[in-house]
């Protein structure tokens, strides 16, 4: 821990002349954000390792100096992603091609930032291609398509190109006649049992060498409707003794009669992901392809299309998955059912995991950008914790969100002992401590104030409490809540959790936070009205996006 603190604090120092506390402090929290809870004990740590370097020699410092402005650089390139294999400056083309049958999550956002940050680093071509081909088990949502637009467009990925696969299945029907004609695919009429045994014993299936006729015959008539689902699939021949039975004789086409949402009965006969997908990449001229290592597969099988053909297949980078703490393995549809359940109001419920959650609930893109970029592509699995995409967002909110009072599960209190015009003077409390020229806020002090009954409670009689810019108060019966006044200054206030938020009466607004856990109900000040839409930090509860006013201020949980 010391040598974390140490690195930063000669790198303040190097930046600045003279290492900064708080500044320190800032860097350390976005590092390991699980340290916040002992913020107490890491400050001191951080003043005795600022108090150490400065009694330090020249010599000394400059060794410190040179060690840690280059561990600085590394860390700076490291964060950063890697240089893409045999990647030309103007030539990368890179494309995200997700199945629109939801709304893009956190793992969408993975492939979106890190695609078209490398087609950025090489001045090259993004491409979204919507891989939606399988009207049944993986139906799309016609709404998703358009918020797959906003979402690359809101995470500064706007692509060059859109391309919908169901709208382009005339390519992939020329391309398997070719292979047909090629007798390097055949149409196969066997029950999927029937073919599991021939794929597991490693054995060719009694239609693999259909004459060339026969073949395109079958499919104009799987064309012309004359067979019935399942009936008979196309399949590309590989090596039926392929020590990887997945790789053998895989299914390019099948007949699906349902209607699909973007081109309604216009085909029957779809094309399967690994088909559709190889003949676009080619056509496509994409040079390269980061893809989930479950999908190793995938390129085992589309290469025989490619050799085939002739072409020269992309090259590829395999990843390991991300999981988050916080969601488990909430897949798409998994949220599908438990929103037809009622578990959630919608895909933008706070509590998912989608784009459309995180946009509602205040997250800049930017946060989201550099997040994914930290994960790098390693072939490693990762699984991390939201919290540190929390200190990414902090770092940019922090510094320009305004500051208010929300008083959650509100107790009124009476202060006595003052006199009522002392008591309803006006006070000024910063918009932003950080950012002076943000001005004040006003509030109006009152011998009847809210306060939140997280602190109520945790108060015993006879104990001097600070209401927050405003006066100190005595607890002095619980049971009615009634304080005594004590005074106007901070002399004998404990600082830290003594010195509490609070709302005079009759200047409040109805209040719910959307939270993740739990919604939160109660009071907040009213100047909190002008910043609809934006993110505020309700000080000391977190930072929230207000939604929208009528009547009641209706807020939504950002992170602490």
């Amino acid at each position: 821990m010391k040598e974390v603190i140490m690195k930063y604090v000669v790198q303040n120092a190097a930046k600045y002349g003279k290492p900064n506390d708080k500044a320190v402090m800032g860097k350390i929290m976005a590092e390991v954000p699980e340290l916040r809870s002992k913020a107490k004990e890491v400050l001191e740590l951080v003043r005795q390792c600022i108090a150490e370097f400065e009694s330090l020699d020249d010599a000394a410092k400059a060794k410190l100096f040179e060690k840690y402005a280059k561990e600085e650089k590394k860390e700076a390139k490291e964060r950063g992603l890697p240089e893409l294999e045999g990647a030309e400056k103007g030539k990368v083309v890179m494309r995200f091609a997700p199945n629109p049958n939801g709304p893009a999550t956190m793992g969408s956002a993975r492939g979106i930032v890190v695609n078209s940050e490398y087609v950025r680093m090489y001045d090259g071509k993004f491409i979204l291609r919507f891989d939606d081909t399988d009207p049944r088990t993986k139906r799309p949502m016609l709404e998703a398509y358009d918020w797959y637009l906003e979402d690359c467009e809101w995470l500064d990925a706007k692509p060059h190109e859109v391309l919908y696969a169901s709208k382009r299945i005339p390519i992939y029907y020329e391309h398997v006649e070719k292979l047909l004609e090629m007798e390097k695919a055949y149409p196969c009429f066997c029950s999927r049992e029937e073919f599991k045994k021939y794929r597991d014993a490693g054995v060719e299936c009694p239609h693999r060498n259909t004459p060339k006729e026969d073949a395109l015959d079958v499919w104009q008539k799987m064309l012309d409707g004359v067979y019935k689902e399942g009936e008979v699939v196309i399949r590309i021949k590989t090596d039926m003794q392929h020590k990887d039975p997945a790789i053998r004789d895989w299914v390019a086409f099948r007949i699906i009669y349902e209607s699909h949402p973007l081109v309604g009965d216009a085909y029957h006969v779809y094309p399967t992901l690994d088909f559709e997908s190889a003949i676009e990449d080619h056509i496509n001229g994409i040079t390269h392809i980061i893809r989930g290592k479950d999908l190793i597969d995938s390129e085992r099988r589309q290469r025989y299309v490619y050799e085939y053909f002739g072409w020269e297949y992309p090259i590829t980078k395999h990843w390991g998955r991300v999981s988050i703490h916080e969601f488990g393995k909430l897949s798409t549809s998994t949220i599908r059912k438990a929103i037809e359940a009622g578990e959630f109001t919608g895909w933008d419920d706070p509590r998912l995991p989608t784009l459309r959650a995180l946009r509602r609930r205040g997250f800049q893109p930017e946060a989201i950008r550099k997040f994914f970029i930290s994960l790098g592509v390693g072939e490693n699995d990762v699984s991390v914790s939201m919290k540190n995409l929390y200190a990414e967002n902090r770092k940019i909110v922090d510094p320009i969100a305004n500051r208010y009072f929300f008083v959650w599960d509100p107790v009124r209190i009476r202060i006595e002992g003052v006199e009522p015009d002392e008591v309803t003077k006006e006070v000024k409390l910063p918009l932003n401590p950080s950012r002076s020229e943000a001005g004040f806020r006003i509030l109006n002090g009152s011998s009847e104030v809210y306060i939140s009954k997280d602190d109520f409670e945790r108060f015993s009689e006879g104990e001097i409490i600070r209401l927050k810019e405003f006066c100190n108060i005595r607890l002095e019966d619980k049971e009615k809540g009634i304080f005594s006044f004590v005074g106007w200054g901070l002399e004998g206030i404990k600082k830290g959790k003594n010195i509490i938020h609070w709302l005079p009466d009759g200047e409040t607004i109805p209040c719910i936070v959307l939270g993740i856990e739990r919604n939160y109900k109660g009071l907040a000040e009213k100047n909190a009205v002008k910043d609809v839409g934006k993110v505020v930090q309700f000080e000391r509860f977190a930072f929230c996006r207000i939604e929208s006013f009528d009547e009641t201020l209706k807020a939504v949980y950002t992170h602490p």
